[in-house]
Formats: structure tokens, C-alpha cells, sequence
């Protein structure tokens, strides 16, 4: 038989999730029909005594390695910790308030292997309340030729999906110090370097999404965000400069919109509704 494939899962918290969001990311890990070999938490900063403990109660049945930051850095920082330690070929991207269907990690890496790309994700389900009941689906394009049109507008790879090749991350630099876009960076610059990309047409991950998401998105910074990433996108050869102005045009607008007219935008641009019983979300 051959070898099976070591599979890091990537997995940072904060003080800010809630215990039981943690919990339900913890527990969807466990559940997977192929385990990861190693499960690596990154504490962003300080967390509860009941993030701990969630995670000591599980010691058991996941394969722990865990890495205390003292303060929190961000989702950037926190994740470049995670990838610079972890062991496995391939990283499996898990955000600590989401849910990975059971058979996530099983279809990634099967997908990944006999294509032989670098990078996979997938669709994802959206919910506020209750991962059982999803209120959107959120596509993604599926080939390396669209994934690679897409780069130049938006970031092609639903991050929370995704499963990439250690090496080739670290290889195009890891994680940057950025904050909101950090998963973007990284994936035009593995782009930049050859790496091949694909996206599964199914969603294997439930996503937490709700007004409290969209209004971290909405932060004042992002003009200087938005304007950073531009400028990284031309710099790496993903966009000239007519794209990279006309992005920050739309981008920055966007930004601007009024909250509940900007929700509708962003969920009929990055979402389709879904109905009840239209969907492949089955937990068990």
C-alpha cells in the first residue's frame, strides 16, 4: 500500500472566538474520514482557561502541536507560526469558527494527488446560527485557468478550504504580515511561482458568516490595506497598473457603501442563496 499523505491541519484562535464555535472546528477535525497527522493550534495571544480546556479534552484524539504567541498578531503572523512549524506535505487550512465536513480532508487530498496540483479548495456553505441550516453557498471557480483570471480581481481560493503543499507555500514566502489579506498574498505569489490551483465544485466547509464578519471587513484601515495589496498584485506580475487602479476604484467604493446595502452587495456577488434541502451540507 502506499504511504498515506501527512496532512497538517492549520488551526489559529483568539480570545475572541466563541468556546463553542472553537469546540465545533475541534470536533469537525476529529470527525474527518482522513485524519490529519498533526494538528497545529496557534494561540493568537492569550485565550480563556476554556479555549485550553477544550483543547486538553481532546488531547487524546487529535495530534496536537501547540504554539503560544504572547500577543495577538493577527491572522498573518499567526498563521506563518503555524506553516513554519508544521511537518506535513500538506496543509489543510481550518479557521477556529468553521466546520469541515467529514469527508473533507479524505476529497482535497485524493483530488490533489491525482490531478497533480499544489493547491485545492472548495465551496463553501455559509451559516449564521446553525451549520445545519446554511443560508449560502459560496462557488469558486473551478480550473487553473479561472482561478488564474480571478487572482487579478479577487482572491480565487476560499482560504478556509483550502489544502496546499507545504513546500511550495514556504517556497513563495509563507504568510505575510498582513492583515484581512494575508491568504490572498500568499496565493498570487504560488501562482506567480507555478503552482498549479484548483477549486472542488462541492462545499466541504461551513462557514460562520454573519454582520459581525462583514463589519471586520468593513474597517477604516482598509484604504490603506486595499492600497498595499494593489500594489503587491503589480508588483508580482498579476496585474499591470490599469487593473491595479481600477480595483482600488471598485474595491474602495465597495468599502464604502452604507452597511445594509453593502451586505447585499457582497452576498450577491461572493454568494448564492441557498434552499432549504438544496445543498450537500450532511454533517453525518
Amino acid at each position: 500500500m502506499a504511504e498515506a499523505v501527512a496532512i497538517s491541519a492549520l488551526i489559529p484562535v483568539h480570545a475572541g472566538v466563541a468556546v463553542e464555535h472553537w469546540e465545533a472546528a475541534l470536533d469537525s477535525l476529529i470527525a474527518q474520514s482522513m485524519p490529519a497527522d498533526e494538528v497545529v493550534v496557534v494561540e493568537d495571544g492569550p485565550v480563556s482557561r476554556a479555549h485550553r480546556v477544550a483543547l486538553d479534552v481532546r488531547a487524546d484524539r487529535l495530534p496536537l502541536v501547540r504554539i503560544a504567541l504572547p500577543v495577538n498578531r493577527g491572522a498573518g503572523v499567526a498563521n506563518q507560526a503555524g506553516l513554519l512549524a508544521a511537518s506535513g506535505t500538506w496543509v489543510a487550512k481550518v479557521d477556529s469558527d468553521d466546520v469541515s465536513l467529514p469527508h473533507r480532508f479524505e476529497q482535497q487530498v485524493r483530488a490533489l494527488e491525482s490531478t497533480g496540483s499544489d493547491v485545492c479548495g472548495t465551496a463553501m456553505l455559509e451559516f449564521v446560527d446553525d451549520p445545519h441550516h446554511p443560508i449560502a453557498l459560496r462557488p469558486a471557480p473551478l480550473s487553473h485557468a479561472q482561478i488564474a483570471r480571478r487572482m487579478r480581481v479577487n482572491n480565487p481560493i476560499n482560504h478556509p478550504s483550502s489544502i496546499f503543499r507545504r513546500e511550495d507555500a514556504l517556497a513563495a514566502g509563507g504568510y505575510p504580515d498582513l492583515r484581512y489579506m494575508q491568504d490572498y498574498d500568499l496565493f498570487a505569489r504560488m501562482l506567480r511561482r507555478g503552482a498549479r490551483m484548483m477549486n472542488l465544485a462541492e462545499p466541504l466547509v461551513l462557514f460562520r458568516a454573519g454582520a459581525a464578519m462583514r463589519g471586520r471587513r468593513s474597517a477604516s484601515d482598509f484604504t490603506r490595506l486595499e492600497w498595499d495589496l494593489q500594489h503587491r498584485l503589480r508588483d508580482y506580475g498579476i496585474i499591470g497598473t490599469p487593473r491595479m487602479v481600477a480595483n482600488l476604484c471598485l474595491r474602495l467604493a465597495f468599502r464604502r457603501l452604507p452597511e445594509p446595502v453593502m451586505r447585499e452587495a457582497y452576498a450577491r456577488l461572493l454568494s448564492k442563496p441557498v434552499r432549504s434541502g438544496n445543498h450537500r451540507g450532511d454533517m453525518t
